[in-house]
């Protein structure tokens, strides 16, 4: 009986930690979106952050990649990263605004604070 208890814990564990894992990553690819959209906004001043593009900020994106980073979610999904906005979120298909862990500043999901 213990046996069983301490691998349903287990399992529940190893299943949180892959999902922090997930949100971890996001938020990391979402800094490296943020540092790239500050970087270009530096360098254009007098643009609103509303019209920037994906195009204009890719290539200030520091590993030199030729297109945005999409995240993984919690689902397995593909996510994309809206850069009008600062800081720039993971959105849905739809637009909606995709982070799970319910707060909009904690680092999961998003740039943090």
């Amino acid at each position: 009986m213990i046996l069983i208890t301490l691998i349903g814990l287990s399992v529940f564990a190893i299943g949180g930690y892959n999902n922090w894992q997930l949100a971890a990553e996001a938020s990391q690819k979402l800094k490296k979106v943020y540092n790239a959209q500050r970087t270009y906004l530096s360098e254009h001043p007098t643009q609103s952050v509303s019209t920037v593009t994906a195009a204009q900020i890719i290539p200030y994106l520091s590993d030199k990649s030729d297109e945005l980073p999409t995240v993984e979610g919690e689902d397995g999904s593909q996510y994309s990263i809206k850069v009008d906005v600062s800081p720039p979120v993971i959105v849905t298909s739809s637009g909606a605004v995709y982070d799970p862990s319910g707060s909009p500043d904690d680092g999961l999901w998003d740039v943090g604070s």
